[in-house]
């Protein structure tokens, strides 16, 4: 078994957003099926959502896998426990995060998962059992890589009433990345030079600034029948937060007919497919001959 699993920790309803943030409208998405699918652009094994007893989650790619938390009120290590336990049939390691994380980035989530690398390339014995981005000064234990053995760990410390992330991390093996360390990391300095990935939407405040950001600049390329489609040839830069909307955007629509290659190899039909600065979008039609 290896490879990396994605674990999205989607909380309740947020006393300080007076909503679910799960929930909360994306570029014509919401919150959740923003990080989930960046997260499944990421890994190589499942993502998966660990909801509180009885939320309602908005629309979800099928793939991904849901999971409940068996009781409210021990905060996130309560979900960690579960997330990692079903990851642990799946994947080595996963890449733990919130839902509010609306800029997360794949070179972010490699650039983490990486930091379990370096151990064997440093000729460590101990395996690293988690990498903890250390960002402007202060720890991300939710946009953070652990190793989904530590399922039985995370358990027991919840047994005795250890419910701080840092409190599982004095019994741990953690390898720190500060932004330095982070950035050493040529497709995330490209990417990610802010570390944006970071940033959470806590209040309504934070939120309203978050969404007021322009969607992401994607390049759109067309192939084939649809080259000639939009009045436009060629390719073209557009902003675009999700493949529906670059496709709307050169006068195309995702409806059967239609798949698109993001970066050249992963081949997508789901509109809501979030897209990130600097992808190109190949836009193909999926009938035979096309």
């Amino acid at each position: 078994m290896n490879g990396a699993a994605g674990i999205v920790l989607a909380g309740g309803r947020s006393s300080r957003m007076g909503t679910s943030k799960a929930a909360l409208e994306w570029h014509g998405s919401t919150l959740l099926r923003q990080v989930t699918g960046v997260l499944d652009r990421a890994v190589t094994g499942p993502v998966i959502v660990v909801r509180a007893p009885e939320q309602k989650l908005p629309e979800l790619d099928p793939r991904v896998v849901v999971r409940d938390d068996p009781e409210e009120g021990h905060g996130p290590m309560q979900g960690l426990a579960v997330g990692l336990d079903t990851a642990h049939t799946y994947a080595d390691t996963a890449f733990v995060c919130s839902t509010d994380l609306p800029f997360l980035h794949t070179a972010f989530v490699h650039a983490v998962l990486r930091g379990f690398q370096l151990d064997r390339e440093q000729g460590e014995e101990a395996p690293i059992d988690v990498v903890l981005p250390l960002v402007h000064g202060y720890r991300q234990p939710m946009a953070a890589g652990y190793r989904t053995g530590l399922a039985p760990l995370v358990a027991q410390q919840l047994r005795t009433g250890r419910h701080k992330p840092a409190q599982l991390f004095e019994e741990c093996r953690v390898r720190r990345l500060t932004d330095e360390e982070l950035l050493t990391d040529p497709r995330l300095a490209r990417a990610d030079p802010e570390l944006d990935s970071v940033v959470n939407v806590n209040t309504p405040e934070d939120y309203e600034r978050a969404r007021a950001r322009p969607a992401p600049e994607v390049t759109v390329e067309r192939f084939g029948v649809l080259a000639t489609r939009g009045g436009t040839r060629g390719s073209v830069r557009v902003r675009a937060a999700t493949l529906a909307a670059a496709a709307e955007q050169v006068g195309l629509e995702l409806d059967g007919h239609i798949v698109a290659a993001v970066n050249g190899d992963q081949i997508r039909d789901d509109g809501q497919c979030p897209l990130l600065g600097g992808d190109t979008v190949s836009f193909l039609s999926a009938d035979a001959g096309g």
